[in-house]
């Protein structure tokens, strides 16, 4: 392959070495796709009749403690983008640092949030240290895989959507820099919706728009902004996300056909945000907040052409007769589909209350205010990113317990380990109970997400932010314990054998565990947890994210993979109600759906 001249923005259509080029592009994020299916993924992606991928890159994950760097196994970013190559795809790649996604803090590293002066995305001097050191790592990896080197990345993206941030000029050309600086020589882009486009661009980079229908006249807008350009749409958005308590987002097939056909009719390259969602494993799922919190669910389904699972739906099969045409040779044969079980359901086994597990957890922090997760001193003092915290103090008297408006995200309150009500965003006050003597009043508090998108990403501490008042006196002297719930506190807990298995009520909140037994290979499957209230859901230690009766998720995808034959170890983590048993089902449930494309047009910027 001639590695002459890379892709180019000289004149109205792209050219990549030398001839007219047209990205027809596709999001998948192999952080949230099991590494076992990635290239089942991208076969999908080239059979559909894409030519490029795009993906994000997680700082979150790739550095989880400062200085401490992770790109192996399912973060292996090197070895998907080289399966892309063998799959016969172009990349491009979005590498931040921000980069949005509906994922926690937008793929920023909680630790950030340790300077209580933080200004994220801005040249503030301790976000550009991190970034720089950030960027040295990174580089690194990607810089080989650029076509010049002789790989598949053909373009990269200079952070995302900063015109709708916008609070440091100086910022985007240090982002180029910290590119450019390191020996990327690609084609440079920015990505921007219709609100951030008119943001001042950055010179040498080109500009694209991310939307999900023609209308404003954005695409005139946007040739005009940059005359004898090539005009990309960096986001075509294939359907949605969902957050938690509201409806499921759909975007009917033909509705987005006809605009995509317009799109490729006008010569606009695009690309499909997302093509294949896959599932935000674990507590990394984001949240919104234009002026009220919402947590984002655990499924990225997105109602894209690929399924949260992997299945061709009809928008897959209506966008590949599409591309086709867009093709000289006959598209490649899509995968046959992939195998999923139902297996039968499974009784719960032993149980274990959250009392119980804490001997499990890191040594407890004493302190005599509140401290927000991130700069308990654990972690490697790291801080705590992820999960619940569990804030104990002793009080003598009842009476009316007020946060402030100081819980991130949620609490369960507790007096002597009795549950007496929920403090969050919506409830402020709580009225607890008299006793005599003192009492241990415990505050459960989980971070159920960090914003992702807007304008408050600097307010995103969690846990407890400031003082919480009892008739009107703030407490003190707190006991506070870390259950980010990561493998190794899960590891003590399955081996642990305070486990009971006894009749009684089961202490809730609480672990709860069963067996699943695999015969034969493991196949995907979806864990059905009807009858239970609110947590997360572990298999063999791994996090498939949460669970919660309000929907609109109900199923949370169990890749195959992650099963083995034989035993398998199913825990959930209960906090309002258990069921005795676990199911199993073949497809997802959704819950009610919406329209998209009768929502507000405001509603998706």
């Amino acid at each position: 392959m001639s590695r002459v001249e890379g892709l180019r923005a000289d004149s109205s259509q792209f050219t990549l070495e030398g001839e007219p080029f047209c990205i027809l592009g596709g999001s998948i994020h192999y952080f949230r796709v099991p590494r076992a299916h990635w290239e089942d993924r991208l076969l999908r992606m080239k059979a559909c009749g894409l030519n490029t991928l795009t993906t994000y890159v997680p700082w979150n994950l790739h550095e989880p403690e400062k200085g401490t760097f992770n790109f192996q196994d399912q973060l292996d970013l090197k070895a998907f983008i080289n399966l892309a190559a063998e799959t016969g795809l172009w990349v491009i790649l979005r590498p931040g640092p921000y980069i949005c996604a509906e994922w926690d803090l937008g793929g920023l590293p909680s630790w950030l949030l340790q300077d209580k002066d933080m200004q994220l995305r801005t040249t503030y001097p301790g976000f550009v240290n991190a970034v720089n050191l950030y960027f040295d790592t990174l580089v690194a990896v990607i810089k080989p895989l650029m076509f010049e080197e002789g790989g598949p990345i053909i373009a990269v993206q200079v952070e995302n959507e900063y015109g709708s941030y916008a609070k440091d000029e100086s910022y985007m050309p240090f982002v180029q820099n910290c590119l450019q600086s390191r020996g990327i020589k690609e084609l440079l882009l920015t990505s921007d919706n219709w609100e951030g486009l008119s943001y001042e661009g950055v010179e040498g980079v080109l500009k694209t728009i991310n939307l999900q229908r023609l209308s404003f006249g954005a695409i005139q807008h946007l040739a005009e902004m940059q005359p004898q350009k090539p005009l990309m749409v960096m986001e075509y958005w294939s359907g949605w996300f969902d957050v938690w308590g509201e409806h499921h987002h759909v975007f009917h097939a033909e509705d987005m056909l006809a605009v995509v056909s317009e799109l490729l009719e006008r010569g606009v390259s695009i690309n499909l945000y997302m093509f294949h969602g896959g599932t935000s494993f674990g507590f990394m799922n984001g949240a919104m907040d234009y002026g009220t919190y919402k947590p984002q669910i655990s499924s990225y389904d997105y109602d894209a052409p690929l399924s949260e699972a992997g299945d061709c739906t009809p928008k897959y099969q209506l966008l590949r007769t599409l591309f086709s045409q867009y093709h000289s040779k006959p598209l490649p044969e899509v995968p046959s589909p992939c195998e999923r079980r139902v297996y039968d359901p499974v009784s719960i086994q032993q149980h274990l209350s959250l009392w119980d597990s804490l001997h499990f957890t890191d040594k407890p922090f004493r302190s005599e205010k509140p401290v927000n997760m991130e700069n308990l001193p654990v972690n490697n003092n790291n801080g705590q990113s992820y999960g619940y915290t569990l804030y104990e103090t002793i009080i003598t008297c009842g009476g009316t317990l007020n946060s402030k408006n100081n819980i991130r995200d949620r609490a369960l309150v507790f007096v002597d380990r009795q549950c007496v009500g929920t403090l969050d965003y919506k409830t402020h006050e709580l009225a607890l109970p008299d006793g005599k003597g003192e009492m241990t009043l415990s505050l459960l508090v989980e971070n159920c997400g960090r914003v992702n998108y807007g304008k408050a990403l600097d307010e995103q501490r969690k846990g407890i932010v400031g003082d919480i008042l009892l008739n009107h006196t703030p407490l003190r002297g707190f006991t506070i314990f870390c259950l980010d719930m990561k493998p190794c506190f899960m590891k003590r807990l399955m081996s642990s054998g305070q486990w009971k298995s006894d009749g009684k009520l089961p202490s809730i909140p609480g672990f709860f565990q069963a067996r699943l037994y695999v015969e034969g290979p493991p196949k995907d499957t979806f864990i059905k947890l009807h009858g239970w209230g609110k947590g997360a859901v572990f298999v063999n230690g791994q996090n498939l994210g949460r669970h919660w009766f309000i929907g609109p998720q109900h199923h949370l995808y169990l890749p195959g993979p992650w099963l083995r034959s034989g035993e398998n170890q199913i825990i959930v983590f209960e906090e309002q109600k258990a069921d005795d048993k676990i199911f199993f089902a073949e497809n997802p449930d959704h819950g009610k759906t919406i329209d998209v494309y009768k929502l507000p047009f405001c509603t998706l910027l």
